[in-house]
């Protein structure tokens, strides 16, 4: 007889001792998401069937054509965590600026911010190819009951209490980690529900993969077009192989599965790097070190850095640990 898979719902519910706040607050923001994700997967995947992809005509506050899958899926997380009465603020990468958000007795009692790439990739969906969303949980720093601040938001990723990302792919996956591993839930679109597949997920040490867009490598730094001279040289278990999806959380996720590194450098088009430190680079690092991996900007934590605006950018290399010491080594080497 097989064993019966977990459910996310028991799983939150059995895992909740490791999660040293509320555990009727985790489970209440972690189901959000949960519901959110499954109402974006229903129209991710009929993308095609309907007018939804395409660009939608406003740009984003990057300034890139939003795509209208982009636009529901943003309004589809905000208003699911809207409801749920836990969170204080929302900042999307979609939006100019954070939302702040009053608990229903309007005392600003909730506790919560989450930060949201709503859909991480989107360039790649009238291709079919996949997509992803990704979230970051902190605690609140200015006082309960007082309307949440820009320094809420502006936190060290070291201050995160959970951190996730949902993969719609070929089947859609939540990955999430509070501080005590990361663990993967597959979606069963029959009955609707995740069901644990991925159980403390891990970067092998060593990898064979490296992830970069190559066609800017006129543009990227010394140590790391040495590094992918050094990726692509026959020696050992080398040359590496090279994949790259464009789609972060795609590449980030086969990587940790596979055992690889994704480098996003700074170059001189965009010389803070491309990533979002706070919606992108902060949770998916916070992932990387709960999987045994590392995440840097070259030189330093990815997680130590002090973020000073909502939609900053930053350099972003994270993957298996040796690999990523490696590349580490060339920048420095490089100096």
């Amino acid at each position: 007889m097989s064993h019966k898979k977990q459910t996310l719902g028991e799983f939150i519910i059995e895992n909740q001792s490791s999660f040293k706040y509320s555990s009727g607050e985790l489970s209440s923001l972690l189901n959000s998401i949960r519901l959110a994700a499954k109402v974006v997967n229903h129209e991710v995947n009929k993308a095609g069937l309907v007018d939804i992809i395409g660009a939608v005509g406003d740009t984003n506050i990057q300034g890139e054509d939003q795509q209208k899958l982009d636009v529901y899926a943003n309004e589809k997380f905000i208003q699911t965590l809207t409801k749920r009465n836990i969170v204080c603020g929302i900042a999307s990468e979609e939006e100019d600026d954070f939302i702040a958000i009053n608990s229903q007795d309007e005392n600003h009692q909730n506790k919560y911010i989450v930060l949201i790439d709503p859909l991480d990739g989107s360039s790649n969906i009238d291709v079919n190819v996949s997509v992803g969303t990704i979230f970051s949980i902190y605690r609140r720093v200015t006082p309960v009951g007082t309307p949440v601040l820009l320094e809420d938001f502006l936190q060290k990723g070291d201050q995160q209490v959970a951190a996730g990302y949902v993969v719609y792919g070929t089947s859609t996956m939540l990955v999430y980690t509070t501080g005590d591993g990361v663990n993967g839930f597959t979606l069963n679109p029959a009955i609707g529900s995740f069901y644990l597949s991925h159980p403390d997920m891990e970067f092998p040490e060593d990898g064979t993969i490296y992830s970069v867009n190559e066609g800017n490598y006129i543009h990227f730094p010394q140590g790391i077009k040495n590094y992918i001279k050094y990726c692509q040289k026959e020696e050992g278990d080398r040359p590496y192989t090279s994949r790259y999806i464009g789609s972060l959380v795609s590449d980030f996720h086969r990587n940790m599965i596979k055992g690889g590194i994704y480098l996003y450098p700074q170059s001189s088009k965009n010389p803070n790097g491309k990533l979002r430190l706070l919606y992108e680079c902060n949770p998916i690092a916070f992932l990387a070190e709960q999987a045994n991996g590392k995440a840097n900007d070259g030189f330093t934590r990815i997680m130590d850095i002090e973020p000073t605006e909502l939609h900053q950018r930053v350099p972003f290399i994270c993957g298996s640990k040796n690999m990523v010491e490696k590349a580490e080594a060339f920048m420095l080497n490089a100096q």
